[in-house]
């Protein structure tokens, strides 16, 4: 790996865990927010007994980062041991007063500040340890049990137990930090390239790919094709655009085409010329 990738790793990771450990300061502890995972249990012992989140968090990793090294090996990296002492280290270090006195907008930017930290770190190639790995461990012993239920399980009793101890407004404010959390992270893994596919079988396959050339200037590729039923060839197209542009296409093809059958599809990410590099 080169010195500027595992550069912008540790970059990734030391910014995404400083921006997770200020949602939770700014947001998420002072309103007893408990978004799951070892930060939600970490939350909840804080409030109940006043020991300090990033040491329970520590303390809740070190067991399950050493069966995890005994059982599943030392795979989930030196990284993902940094980032789990400096978030550790951020949360409790980084003393910032709450900005907001309204516990919805506290889980709102929460849950969107914790999406973006999180996301870095995933960029830099690390996790945040906690019940991602102890997912793991408890697959291996119970492969019958997928990851993603395991994790949905922890995050849930987290939720119930702050929803027993804070009560249930707490609970959906943690429920509604989750899901923002979710979706952030996956638009920082998967950028804001996210574009549309579109398949069209049309017998004016020509003229549609030109005016799709000339007017979005996008490329066109050209699929044989024969249908099952009339054995008859023709040219399939295939383009992507971003979502801009689905409008006008949907246009170009209905004015050459009304007959035309179009496939659209989501695409999550495309790299390439006219979209991000490679």
């Amino acid at each position: 790996m080169k010195k500027w990738e595992i550069l912008k790793d540790y970059l990734f990771l030391l910014t995404g865990t400083f921006l997770t450990a200020l949602a939770f300061n700014f947001f998420l502890i002072p309103h007893r927010i408990a978004p799951g995972g070892f930060s939600g249990i970490a939350t909840v012992v804080y409030h109940l007994f006043h020991i300090p989140v990033g040491i329970t968090i520590l303390l809740l990793n070190i067991p399950v980062f050493i069966i995890g090294v005994k059982e599943i090996g030392g795979d989930f990296g030196i990284k993902t041991i940094i980032s789990t002492i400096l978030l550790s280290a951020f949360i409790d270090f980084v003393k910032v007063p709450s900005i907001t006195e309204d516990s919805i907008l506290a889980s709102i930017y929460g849950g969107v500040l914790m999406g973006l930290g999180l996301g870095l770190v995933f960029r830099g190639n690390a996790t945040t340890g906690g019940t991602d790995l102890l997912a793991k461990i408890i697959h291996k012993f119970c492969p019958f049990i997928g990851v993603g239920w395991i994790l949905f399980t922890v995050d849930f009793l987290v939720v119930l137990t702050a929803a027993i101890v804070f009560g249930s407004s707490q609970a959906l404010y943690a429920l509604v930090s989750l899901y923002l959390s979710a979706r952030i992270m996956d638009l920082v893994l998967e950028g804001i390239n996210a574009a549309k596919a579109f398949v069209v079988i049309s017998d004016n396959a020509e003229e549609i790919s030109r005016r799709i050339i000339s007017e979005l200037e996008r490329g066109v590729t050209f699929i044989d094709g024969q249908g099952a039923y009339t054995r008859q060839k023709k040219n399939i197209i295939l383009c992507v655009v971003n979502r801009m542009q689905v409008t006008r296409l949907k246009t170009i093809i209905n004015e050459v085409d009304p007959m035309a059958f179009v496939l659209v599809t989501d695409v999550r990410e495309v790299m390439g010329e006219g979209f991000s590099s490679i």
